[in-house]
């Protein structure tokens, strides 16, 4: 099958005017630009570019979608979430599950191929594969007062390996593995046992994410400490550790080379420089941020740094849609100083690499994998790139594969 096109986007080099690409076997087989070399199928008014990805979803809280309002202060809407999730789904797990699929649905209809999922019951790995959904779900772990974090970590583990057993051999990608959630809600002990556990698996922290979280690795006080002692999570055996969330990470051996750090809007040029250094990857969700009482993160910074930089969109708890490309809108108008072709590339090749499919997605490339997405473009747009990256409708996307 060859498409043709008023755009190709490869992302690893500029825009061709009046492409064209070959996929056979699920694979592409060569692209250019002009005249197609056999019949083609042309797209017309179209952009193809490689698939989305998503690198941070929570796909199992989209029941709560519409049921957590915005909030000043990121406690005050953890508080929020958590009562909701304690009061159970209405309608019961089909209602759970069918909020799922819609979620997975949607995500495929707007353009993405591949997901950071985090999951605490492991329920979404046949969500994705039946949405034909590929990338990773981390089995994400909580307890700040673990007794045991080697038992819960084997434990984990062997629910993980059930999952990777009962998924078998997808027709995606999709890999299952663990994370840890944050450092105000997982133990130290918790902390080295994941990372040790996870060797070189790829890892995911939502780290930064609020001045509160700052104030408490500091002080062991503030608004945090109040939270956990009004849900009674409060570990009393817990000592502050008095420095930044990095230094923090790195003490407990969680700050390897490919851990996803999510969010990341509070922390500081010096803490960036370490991720970089260690080889981490930023995913940024500035949309949730704001909704969540995180404040706006600082994008501008996070690509000036030189660490890699994704996109996630957090879950229908904290936004109102899961698509990439609205994600691009309010990257595009909260950092105007960004080039264009690198938020693309953040929201393909970077993603890609971070859930380690690098080697198959991301760009437009011969070999890799046919997973493409045509975005129709209106005919009076010369500029491709900054369209895409400016509030592509819903409508004019669909996935090619």
């Amino acid at each position: 099958m060859i498409y043709a096109c008023r755009w190709l986007v490869p992302i690893d080099r500029p825009p061709l005017e009046r492409g064209w690409i070959e996929v056979d076997g699920g694979s592409i087989r060569r692209l250019g630009q002009g005249t197609p070399p056999g019949p083609a199928e042309d797209l017309g008014e179209t952009a193809i570019l490689p698939g989305l990805v998503n690198a941070h979803i929570h796909v199992e809280l989209s029941w709560m979608c519409g049921r957590v309002p915005p909030s000043a202060s990121m406690d005050e809407w953890i508080q929020a979430l958590m009562r909701l999730r304690r009061a159970g789904v209405p309608g019961g797990v089909e209602a759970e599950q069918e909020a799922m699929r819609r979620a997975a649905a949607a995500m495929h209809a707007s353009g993405t191929v591949l997901v950071g999922d985090i999951s605490n019951t492991l329920q979404t790995p046949h969500v994705l594969v039946d949405a034909d959904i590929g990338g990773i779900v981390f089995h994400e772990l909580i307890g700040f007062g673990v007794v045991d974090p080697a038992l819960v970590v084997r434990e984990a583990g062997e629910r993980v390996s059930a999952a990777r057993r009962d998924i078998g051999r997808p027709p995606v990608p999709l890999r299952v593995t663990l994370a840890a959630h944050a450092p105000y809600s997982v133990a130290p002990g918790l902390f080295r046992e994941i990372a040790r556990w996870a060797r070189d698996e790829p890892l995911s922290i939502h780290l930064g994410e609020s001045a509160e979280e700052i104030e408490f690795l500091r002080t062991g006080g503030g608004p945090i400490r109040a939270m956990l002692e009004k849900l009674a999570a409060w570990n009393g055996t817990w000592t502050a550790p008095g420095t930044g969330p990095v230094d923090y990470l790195a003490s407990l051996g969680y700050l390897k080379p490919g851990l996803l750090v999510v969010h990341a809007g509070h922390l500081t040029d010096a803490e960036l420089e370490r991720l970089r250094r260690a080889r981490a990857t930023i995913v940024t969700c500035p949309r949730s941020n704001l909704w969540v009482g995180g404040g706006m993160p600082r994008v501008s910074h996070f690509y000036a740094s030189g660490v890699p930089v994704a996109i996630g969109t957090d879950s229908l708890a904290s936004v109102q849609t899961l698509s990439v490309f609205d994600e691009l809108a309010e990257l595009r108008r909260i950092a105007p100083d960004v080039a264009v072709p690198s938020l693309l590339e953040s929201a393909t090749r970077i993603g890609a690499e971070a859930l380690g499919f690098g080697a198959t997605h991301g760009t437009l490339a011969v070999g890799k994998a046919a997973a493409l997405v045509a975005v129709d473009v209106p005919p009076a747009v010369v500029d491709v790139e900054e369209y895409l990256v400016s509030g592509v409708p819903a409508d004019a996307v669909r996935r090619l594969s």
